[in-house]
């Protein structure tokens, strides 16, 4: 059996272990957030890295849906357009996170802008706003300005 073979005899489940390791982990956050919410804790507000993380997970979907999405569409037009509908939502989502980012307080002055050449040590290996540039890229190559306008029915 080759390499190539392995991939595909895989179980389904198998077929995308990262996205079972991601799934648990926002499971984890939300029954930490109920927990809180039920013995009477306040409510923090989100944070900073709070919305990286939640946007590093919506940039990820966003990937595996573009992926999954151009695999169905040749042999399931009408499945593919659906999922490419969610791939779209999927960014919009991102680019909220993204949005709502800037508007929290940066932990330090200027520590957070989309400036990263103002850093003394130089740009930062990967930030929200270069994963959001990664990801706009990809989105402009395959989304229409109107699929992207269209509101979620």
């Amino acid at each position: 059996m080759s390499p190539d073979d392995r991939s595909d005899a895989l179980p389904t489940s198998d077929a995308h272990p990262y996205l079972r390791a991601a799934t648990a982990g926002l499971r984890h956050h939300t029954r930490t957030l109920t927990a809180q919410t039920a013995v009477g804790e306040s409510a923090r507000p989100a944070d900073r890295p709070h919305l990286d993380s939640l946007h590093a997970h919506l940039t990820a979907l966003h990937r595996l849906f573009d992926q999954i999405a151009e695999r169905t569409r040749p042999e399931r037009p009408a499945s593919g357009r659906h999922l490419a509908t969610a791939h779209a939502r999927l960014w919009q989502a991102a680019d909220a996170v993204h949005a709502a980012f800037h508007l929290l307080p940066a932990t330090a002055p200027g520590g957070s802008d989309c400036h990263p050449e103002r850093l003394p040590e130089g740009p930062p290996v990967l930030t929200i706003c270069q994963r959001h540039l990664a990801a706009s890229h990809a989105v402009r190559r395959k989304t229409t300005a109107t699929d992207l306008a269209t509101p979620a029915s």
